[in-house]
């Protein structure tokens, strides 16, 4: 009774997302308060339990989500990406245009979304493409995938600051462990295949680029130099790397984790603190560019995009809180067992059911995280690398078959104007690409580690 309550749970909202278009964040509120009536949860615990998986969720990730749009939204705003994008391509040179593209790309995503990260990089693509020729998927894909990578796989984005907090994993340790697994995800999965479709198909450049593109809110005219980008982009993952490194000398007893420097510095490298450091930075080192006025402006400015994908992301903990109430994970997680598959590939594989059908690779990996939660909590012998591991295999299946549902499939065809049978054979393979090599590198990791 209790599978079929979670399949027609499942079933309800699906139909609610796809077919009567709603909320995202309606429909999961919906969904978790029936499916809490259908499993039988006393009527007096149902709202304690869906506020507490709500509030929980919430507690991670909200920080996290704000800190991170504060931190992209300033170094987009003076110019930032632009100087990272010149930077590199004048060291790497011509011939290598496209692979700076994407290096800029993927430091840049780290703090900001796939959507707005795009929109910011666009112009500066379609420029390089018209200096040095050749077809834009060369040089488009490549960017666009590094963003498609760094969204799935990278705190502080959503998806699997999410999926980390459902399952347990620490946030420190899957940064680094998504930092190593997204280089050579994005280098196989969309550098080599970009370059690859720019030899294979022409992609002209978008016949409006010039009269409609996105720009930057004010023209920059003092941006900011290529030392203090790098400087804010690398900042947060040197912090939370000194956070898991002290953590790992304590577990080996090199260090006594007790001592009040080793916390001190620890505390330093916590997520949300090192993020915190890192937008104190940003802005006294970007202060030339705007100022404070100004700057706590374009903070503001940053939140309100980011509301719905956090709540979205809240009511996912709703309906996971909802499933461990009620016991149905439990029986999950026992049905798993039974079958022999391994906790890592039924993620992947329900990750992508769920991505197929409903688009949103931020709800799949919400949902799922809170799906499969019991069974990685029931099974023995799992690490903090296997958790991470699980996450990446989470974010993978998110990221698959990207088609007419997703909003992102509409974001690329409409700015690079390709139309749509087109996008099934270039961005949707790109997007499968993605997934599979970051599912395969994940299912090697926890097999060495």
């Amino acid at each position: 009774m209790l599978i079929f309550i979670l399949v027609a749970s499942i079933a309800l909202l699906l139909v609610m997302i796809i077919k009567f278009r709603v909320h995202a964040f309606v429909a999961l509120i919906t969904v978790s308060l029936l499916t809490a009536l259908a499993a039988g949860i006393p009527v007096n615990q149902i709202l304690p339990t869906l506020l507490t998986g709500f509030g929980n969720t919430l507690a991670s990730v909200a920080l996290l989500v704000g800190l991170g749009a504060m931190i992209g939204r300033l170094l987009e705003i003076t110019g930032g990406a632009k100087v990272l994008a010149d930077t590199l391509i004048n060291k790497f040179g011509e011939q290598r245009a496209p692979f700076a593209l994407g290096v800029a790309s993927l430091l840049f995503g780290f703090p900001i979304f796939f959507d707005a990260g795009l929109v910011v990089m666009l112009p500066i693509i379609f420029s390089v493409a018209k200096q040095f020729g050749g077809s834009l998927y060369r040089y488009a894909f490549p960017a666009a995938g590094a963003f498609a990578v760094t969204h799935a796989f990278l705190p502080p984005h959503p998806g699997p600051v999410a999926a980390g907090d459902l399952l347990g994993a620490n946030i420190g340790l899957l940064t680094l462990v998504g930092v190593v697994l997204t280089i050579p995800t994005w280098y196989f999965a969309t550098y080599l295949y970009g370059t690859y479709l720019g030899k294979k198909l022409h992609l002209d450049l978008p016949k409006s680029f010039l009269n409609s593109m996105p720009i930057n809110e004010t023209a920059v005219i003092n941006p900011p130099s290529f030392r203090k980008v790098l400087l804010i982009l690398l900042l947060p993952l040197v912090l939370i790397m000194l956070d898991t490194v002290l953590n790992t000398l304590s577990v080996a007893k090199v260090v006594d984790g007790s001592q009040l420097w080793v916390e001190s510095l620890r505390l330093l490298g916590k997520t949300p603190v090192a993020l915190l450091i890192t937008l104190v930075v940003s802005i006294l080192l970007l202060k030339e560019q705007r100022s404070y006025e100004q700057i706590e402006k374009i903070c503001d400015n940053a939140l309100g995009p980011i509301c719905a994908i956090v709540l979205v992301t809240g009511a996912g903990g709703m309906f996971g809180g909802v499933l461990r109430a009620s016991g149905i994970g439990d029986v999950l997680a026992q049905m798993l067992t039974d079958t022999g598959m391994p906790v890592i590939v039924a993620a992947f594989l329900i990750s992508t059911a769920l991505r197929v059908a409903q688009g949103s690779a931020t709800v799949a990996i919400t949902t799922t995280s809170a799906l499969i939660a019991p069974t990685v909590a029931a099974t023995t012998g799992l690490s903090q690398f296997d958790l991470c591991f699980i996450v990446i295999s989470i974010a993978s299946g998110a990221t698959v078959l990207a088609h007419v549902n997703d909003s992102g499939f509409w974001l690329v065809s409409r700015f690079l104007e390709i139309d749509t049978k087109t996008m099934f054979k270039t961005w949707t393979v790109q997007e499968t690409l993605i997934g599979l090599v970051g599912f395969g590198l994940s299912l090697i990791g926890s097999i060495i580690l």
